[in-house]
């Protein structure tokens, strides 16, 4: 039988990983040119990751203040990560911060594949954006799973 201290524990490490990996995430769009510019030298030539790359060095070149929009994007994790501080500390009573993140993590897919070929983005670069709401899922639908079972030993 799972005790309510062995419930708590799951979930905080699930928890702490999903936040590790969304501020992660957040964290490397403020540098996206420099990420980009890495890559690029192992993806030469007409690859996708080299075509991105020089259309932001050059937007960045003559458009600086285009980059604002990935700043906004890297404080959007930052600020979302925070918001799972609340059932870090109690996940039953914050159960609706789970639910919202594995809302927005379903919100990707329609996100990705109305947007993606708006946007001129590969079908398989939308898959890969795709991939992130499955991995935030995972962690996300195991947490809320087991405040769930610990909210019925409360």
């Amino acid at each position: 039988m799972k005790t309510e201290q062995h419930l708590l524990r799951a979930i905080r490490i699930w928890l702490s990983l999903f936040v590790i990996v969304l501020i992660l995430s957040g964290i490397t769009a403020f540098p996206i040119e420099t990420e980009l510019a890495w890559l690029s030298t192992d993806f030469a030539g007409d690859s996708w990751i080299a075509t991105v790359y020089r259309a932001v060095k050059d937007t960045n070149q003559h458009y600086p203040y285009m980059a604002y929009g990935t700043d906004w994007l890297a404080f959007a994790h930052l600020v979302i990560a925070v918001v799972f501080i609340g059932p870090l500390i109690d996940p039953v009573k914050n159960i609706w911060v789970l639910q919202f993140g594995m809302i927005a993590c379903v919100m990707i897919f329609p996100l990705a594949l109305i947007a993606g070929p708006v946007r001129h983005i590969p079908f398989y670069w939308q898959l890969i954006d795709c991939s992130f709401g499955v991995l935030g899922l995972i962690p996300l639908s195991i947490c809320f799973l087991k405040a769930k079972e610990l909210e019925k030993l409360m």
